[in-house]
């Protein structure tokens, strides 16, 4: 793993956990920080060491969305500069949201504006009952735009509607009302679920989970129905197949753990 300035990382038990840490900002993300981010991500592709991803903050904020300073910068720059930098934004998002690793945001204190992206971009995110969230850009005379996609996934065109508009602060539970996060919980409580589904985690098939994501992206995003007859048929004989999929079938048969279980905990 690469050396980061804006961001910590650690892996233990075949878990990579990152940290922003720019607490000193309440972890608003730069230029660096996307960046570092979406290198990160991108090396997931091939760490076949790594079961699963957990996104959390340092300090007393998960992240407050973009440092006003560096959007101050961008903002005095020609039109195709600002573009640029706003693609580092949209590009970070998409790799996250596409990484073939389970992801996890775990959010606590101030979750504001481009915030929630990374937590939309994950595919499950916890927080704490006390954790503030605020798709607050019209606040400012902006918009959520790199984060919609992944907001409006989570949360469906109406609750987006009532949140990017007012710009409204909401707490953990309000977020999970919404279906911004998957549950939001005492603080003292937090980690002890996150626990429990990397548990789950740690139990699925590697590439199993890796192909579900595909198999979600395609489903969600790309296929109709009539072009998905051919491309889940094609899916799940292929993975019948695999050297996983025969595994998993024979450890089930033979009422014994299968060998990924193993190798995860190495």
């Amino acid at each position: 793993m690469n050396t980061y300035n804006t961001i910590e990382t650690s892996t233990a038990d075949g878990v990579l956990t990152i940290r922003l840490n720019r607490p000193e900002k309440h972890n608003a993300f730069n230029e660096t920080m996307l960046q570092e981010l979406t290198d990160v991500f991108n090396l997931m592709k091939t760490a076949d060491d790594v079961c699963c991803v957990v996104i959390r903050g340092n300090g007393k904020s998960f992240c407050a969305g973009v440092d006003l300073n560096w959007m101050k910068d961008v903002a005095t720059n020609s039109f195709e500069k600002n573009y640029s930098e706003s693609l580092y934004l949209a590009e970070c998002f998409y790799t996250i949201y596409t990484c073939p690793k389970p992801t996890i945001a775990v959010a606590h204190g101030s979750v504001l504006g481009g915030a929630n992206g990374l937590v939309s971009a994950c595919d499950m995110a916890y927080c704490s009952d006390d954790a503030v969230f605020s798709l607050s850009e019209v606040k400012i005379g902006i918009v959520p735009a790199c984060i919609s996609p992944y907001v409006i996934k989570r949360i469906g065109e109406y609750g987006a509607r009532e949140l990017m508009l007012t710009g409204r602060r909401i707490s953990g539970k309000e977020a999970e009302r919404y279906g911004l996060v998957n549950r939001s919980l005492p603080a003292a409580e937090v980690d002890e679920a996150v626990d429990a589904i990397i548990e789950q985690l740690r139990s699925s098939g590697p590439a199993a989970m890796s192909h579900c994501k595909t198999l979600i992206d395609k489903v969600c995003n790309t296929l109709t129905l009539h072009e998905a007859i051919d491309f889940t048929a094609r899916m799940i004989a292929e993975i019948r197949a695999s050297e996983e999929g025969q595994e998993g079938m024979n450890a089930f048969l033979e009422k014994r753990k299968p060998n990924w279980i193993n190798q995860v905990a190495k």
